[in-house]
């Protein structure tokens, strides 16, 4: 019977090169995976990035490893858009989507090499990636805004992973008092995290790192005139002209042949730096923030000085970036020329302070009357390689709120919920016929690459680790996980490692999509 009618999936070979551009795409997309799967989890290692301008950075998260990779190959640029999109939609596992998407390309190579079509694999992974995503939210359990306890156990799980993780105690209490501030946990559904600002200053220990109700500025106060370097009911300009003598567009000389005539200029000068500085002061205003200007000095010696007598506090160089923070925290509004300097522009703030810690100054503007709701995370280091990763973590760490904040649901974390859900998977398998059973089939052994990997990078032997997982599924135990401390398989629960929901389910489906796009493509054409 068999010999008269061959399988279609068997007989459907098509020509030699969609085979090879299939292959190298796929071989390229793995690279990338197995580049960054040793980074993954709580012993995974980090990566030190030398970049083009010799700039170093160290770092484990995966969005940022693939940033500073220089990929050639379309197919592997697609992993990096996948971690940026992961990045982007729950802001953690970027390194765990990456994994997940390069495991799905090599099962999809073995289908492939069985003559199974490509469509069919792609849209079989895909209801796969949507039953995964039942599955997954059937195992979760809701949280409520105001149980912090859960939401600080979630932002120490992600923290744990990084380089600071012995800060996670610190870090954790931070990212979650600081979400919570800027949100009405009653009625929010997202966070924006433009309102939680991280001050960079080197200096100090990660200890030191604090979270600042209002604003704080590394730009330091200008003391060489003589001015306040405190103000208590502080009345906030923030302006974007210069107060210094204007400068026509073109060059220009001007031949003064005359003392009476020079004299005449540096009055002029004078009289219109004073007019401008009166004003300013007319209005109410105490303390000036200036807006840092190409063109021109934004302040010169004489309006500084100027400013001092009148008993104005001067911050200068405010970056153009962060206007629109200081606006909505202090609620003043940037003033574009003098003519418009009027009171109802200022912002207020209880105090502005200027602190010195462990060595360096900054600017805090606190007892700000909330009109925007914006926190300020004042983020200490003793270099700046552990600073910039620090700000990676503490980001990583508000995604993670955010996320929860998004979908009010917790899953175990440790490799439980893959493991899990591959065996449901497996189990639906056997219900379904053709090719489709063999897809699911191998979509449900590619999930467990996240606990192999896990293993791998603890040190443990994976075989024996994952079928021990395995087992313990088997017998119902859906949250027993890898603990990678004691380097057993325990609880996870008990450990308090668990994440949020979002990251795993659009973990799982944005790799399903970007699976089904690269298979998808049968050809690479060049153009000019």
């Amino acid at each position: 019977m068999s010999e008269t009618k061959p399988s279609t999936y068997r007989s459907f070979k098509d020509k030699d090169k969609p085979v090879e551009v299939r292959l190298s795409n796929i071989i390229a997309a793995k690279a990338v995976g197995d580049a960054i799967r040793t980074s993954l989890g709580p012993k995974g290692m980090d990566k030190m990035i030398q970049t083009g301008s010799g700039e170093v950075v160290i770092t484990n998260d995966g969005a940022t490893i693939l940033k500073h990779m220089s990929v050639l190959h379309p197919a592997a640029k697609m992993l990096v858009d996948l971690s940026a999109a992961q990045d982007v939609e729950a802001g953690d596992g970027t390194t765990s989507v990456v994994v997940i998407a390069s495991a799905l390309l090599g099962a999809a190579e073995k289908m492939l090499a069985k003559g199974v079509h490509p469509t069919t694999i792609a849209e079989a992974f895909q209801r796969a990636a949507i039953k995964s995503s039942e599955f997954l939210t059937e195992m979760s359990t809701e949280i409520n805004l105001s149980d912090r306890d859960s939401l600080l156990r979630a932002a120490s799980t992600s923290l744990n992973s990084k380089i600071v993780s012995q800060y996670s105690n610190l870090l954790a209490p931070i990212a979650v008092d600081a979400v919570l501030r800027v949100i009405d946990p009653a009625t929010a559904t997202n966070v924006d995290l433009k309102d939680i600002r991280i001050v960079k200053k080197v200096g100090g220990t990660i200890d030191d790192t604090e979270l600042v109700d209002g604003l704080v500025l590394t730009q330091n106060v200008i003391k060489n005139s003589g001015g306040p370097t405190r103000m208590e009911k502080a009345k906030i300009g923030l302006i974007q002209f210069q107060l210094s003598p204007p400068k026509p567009d073109m060059e220009n000389q001007i031949v003064v042949n005359d003392y009476r005539l020079m004299d005449k200029i540096l009055k002029e000068e004078r009289q219109y730096l004073l007019n401008m500085c009166k004003k300013i002061k007319k209005a109410g205003c105490n303390v000036l923030l200036i807006q840092k200007s190409i063109l021109r000095d934004a302040v010169n010696d004489l309006s500084l000085h100027f400013l001092s007598k009148l008993k104005i506090l001067v911050v200068k160089d405010i970056e153009r970036d962060e206007i629109e923070f200081i606006c909505k925290s202090t609620g003043c509004k940037p003033i574009a020329d003098i003519e418009s300097f009027s009171e109802d522009r200022l912002g207020s703030a209880e105090l502005i302070d200027e602190v010195q810690t462990s060595g360096a100054r900054v600017v805090k503007i606190t007892g700000v009357k909330h009109i925007g709701k914006t926190v300020s995370i004042l983020c200490r280091g003793a270099n700046s390689l552990v600073l910039e990763e620090a700000e990676r973590s503490l980001h990583d760490a508000l995604c993670v709120i955010r996320c929860l904040v998004k979908k009010k649901a917790l899953i175990a974390g440790g490799g439980a919920p893959e493991i899990e859900v591959s065996q449901r998977l497996a189990e639906c398998a056997k219900s379904l016929k053709g090719m489709e059973a063999q897809c699911f089939d191998a979509f449900a052994n590619a999930l467990e690459v996240i606990p192999i990997t896990l293993s791998e990078n603890a040190g443990l032997n994976p075989i024996n680790i994952v079928t021990e997982l395995r087992n313990r599924h088997a017998l119902g135990e859906k949250t027993a996980g890898i603990n990678v401390r004691k380097g057993t398989i325990t609880n996870i629960l008990e450990e308090n490692v668990i994440q949020p929901l979002l990251v795993s389910t659009s973990a799982i489906e944005l790799a399903a999509e970007t699976v089904k796009m690269l298979l998808k493509i049968d050809d690479l054409v060049a153009t000019r």
